[in-house]
C-alpha cells in the first residue's frame, strides 16, 4: 500500500484518521477530530470488540455517515485501510510499539500522554520520530494544556520578562479516584502498562506545563506513597522538589487520594510578578515588568488577569462543557498545520520524553532516597534501577 500524504495549500483534502484504542480517551479524541474540518475518522482499532464498536457507532451517529471500519490490530488496519494519521489511545505501556509500527509505515502519529512507560523504549522512539520528521512525517505527543489561553498568557508574560527572574513554582493536582477506577481494568495501577499512578497519569500534563514555563529541569528529590487505595502497585500520592537550570525551585504534588477531588493548580513566581492557573483558567496575574522602579515594597499588586484574557477564561467563570475537547482541537489544528507545511509540530516527541524523564526521576528519587539528576535519567544511566512497587494491597512509602 502506498504511503498516504496530505495535499498542501488551498483546497487541501481530508486526512483519514485511525484511532487506536476505543476507550474513554479514544472517545475524547474522536470528539475533537470530528470538529476539525480536515480530519476524517476512517477506522477504529481495538482488540476489545465492544469498545471499538461503541466508538465506531458514536462516530457514525454524530456524522450521519457510514460507520468507520473496525480492526482488531493496527497491522491489519495499515494493510487494508487508507490512513494518513494514526492516533494512539491505548494503555500507556503499549504506546511505543504502536507508534514505531505506524511511523515505519510512513504515517503521521499522535500519541496520548504519556509517551510510554519505558525510558529505553521512549528514548528509541525519540530517535525514530526525529528521523521521521526529516522525511516530513509528523509525530506529536498530546500536551493540550499548552494551548489553553491561560497557559499562553502566562508563557508570554514570562518570555517578555514581565515576571522578572522566575524564582519558584508550586504545582498541585489534588484529585480523587475511587477504588472502582483502579478495579475497572486489569492494567490500571500497574507498572508495566500504567507506568505509575497519580503522577504519571493524572498530573503529567501539569508537569508538562511546569517544564514549559520554567525551562530545563536538572535535579529531583521526592517521596511517593500508597495511602488511599488497594490492589494496585503504584503510588496515589507523590511529592517532589525540582531544581531548574535557571536556579528556580519548584514543589510538585500529585494525588488521587484527595477526596472529593479539587483542582489542578500551578503557581509561578518571579522577582517582578506572579501568576496562578487553576483548573485551566487564569486566577491571578500580576506582571510589573519594567513599570515599577522599586519592587521592594509593592504598593498595588492588582490582579491583571482580566486585562490579559476574556472573562470566560478567568478563574470562577463557568467552564464550557466542551472545554476538554477544545484543548485537543487546538492541538490538532497545530498538528494539521505541521503536516501541511512539512514542519515539526509545536509539541514534539522530545518534549514528551523530557516530561517522562522527570516523572521517572521522581519515582527513582523516591526509591533510592536521594536526589536524582535528570540528565542521568535522560541518558539511561539509571535504567538498571527498578522502581520499587508497594505490592498488592500494601500501604506505605516507596523508599
Amino acid at each position: 500500500m502506498t504511503t498516504w500524504r496530505t495535499d498542501t495549500g488551498a483546497g487541501a483534502g481530508p486526512i483519514p484518521v485511525a484511532i487506536v484504542g476505543g476507550g474513554v480517551i479514544g472517545h475524547n479524541h474522536a470528539a475533537a477530530i470530528l470538529r476539525h474540518p480536515r480530519l476524517r475518522i476512517a477506522c477504529v482499532v481495538d482488540p476489545a470488540a465492544l469498545a471499538g464498536r461503541g466508538l465506531a457507532e458514536r462516530v457514525a451517529a454524530q456524522t450521519g455517515a457510514e460507520q468507520p471500519a473496525r480492526y482488531e490490530s493496527l497491522t491489519d488496519a495499515l494493510a487494508k485501510q487508507e490512513i494518513g494519521l494514526v492516533v494512539i489511545c491505548t494503555p500507556s505501556g503499549t504506546h511505543a510499539g504502536l507508534t514505531e509500527e505506524a511511523l515505519g509505515a510512513g504515517k503521521h502519529v499522535v500519541i496520548e500522554k504519556p509517551l510510554d512507560v519505558s525510558l529505553p523504549r521512549a528514548r528509541q522512539l525519540t530517535r525514530l520520530a526525529a528521523d521521521a520528521q526529516s522525511r516530513g512525517i509528523v509525530c506529536s505527543v498530546i500536551s493540550q494544556h499548552r494551548f489553553d489561553p491561560a497557559s499562553i498568557a502566562v508563557s508570554e508574560a514570562i518570555a517578555a520578562g514581565r515576571l522578572g527572574r522566575i524564582t519558584s513554582a508550586v504545582a498541585s493536582v489534588a484529585w480523587w479516584r475511587g477504588q472502582r477506577y483502579y478495579d475497572s481494568a486489569d492494567w490500571r495501577g500497574t507498572w508495566d502498562l500504567d507506568g505509575g499512578g497519580a503522577l504519571m497519569n493524572q498530573a503529567v500534563h501539569t508537569v508538562d506545563l511546569l517544564l514549559w514555563l520554567l525551562g530545563r529541569p536538572t535535579e529531583v528529590f521526592a517521596y511517593t506513597a500508597l495511602l488511599a487505595h488497594e490492589r494496585i502497585e503504584v503510588e496515589d500520592v507523590a511529592v517532589a522538589t525540582i531544581r531548574f537550570a535557571s536556579g528556580a525551585l519548584a514543589v510538585l504534588h500529585a494525588s488521587t487520594g484527595a477526596y472529593p477531588g479539587l483542582s489542578a493548580r500551578l503557581q509561578v513566581h518571579g522577582t517582578r510578578g506572579s501568576a496562578i492557573i487553576d483548573g485551566d483558567q487564569l486566577e491571578y496575574l500580576h506582571a510589573a515588568g519594567d513599570t515599577v522602579e522599586d519592587p521592594e515594597d509593592p504598593e498595588d499588586p492588582v490582579n491583571q488577569a482580566a486585562e490579559a484574557l476574556p472573562a470566560a477564561e478567568l478563574r470562577g467563570a463557568a467552564k464550557q462543557p466542551d472545554s476538554f475537547v477544545l484543548g485537543h482541537l487546538r492541538q490538532y489544528a497545530d498538528i494539521v498545520t505541521a503536516i501541511d507545511r512539512g514542519e515539526p509540530p509545536s509539541i514534539r516527541v522530545e518534549d514528551g520524553f523530557t516530561v517522562l524523564a522527570v516523572v521517572k526521576a521522581v519515582y527513582l528519587a523516591a526509591t533510592l532516597g536521594r536526589p536524582v539528576p535528570v540528565d542521568d535519567v535522560r541518558q539511561g544511566l539509571l535504567d538498571h534501577v527498578p522502581v520499587r512497587s508497594q505490592g498488592s494491597g500494601e500501604r506505605g512509602e516507596q523508599r
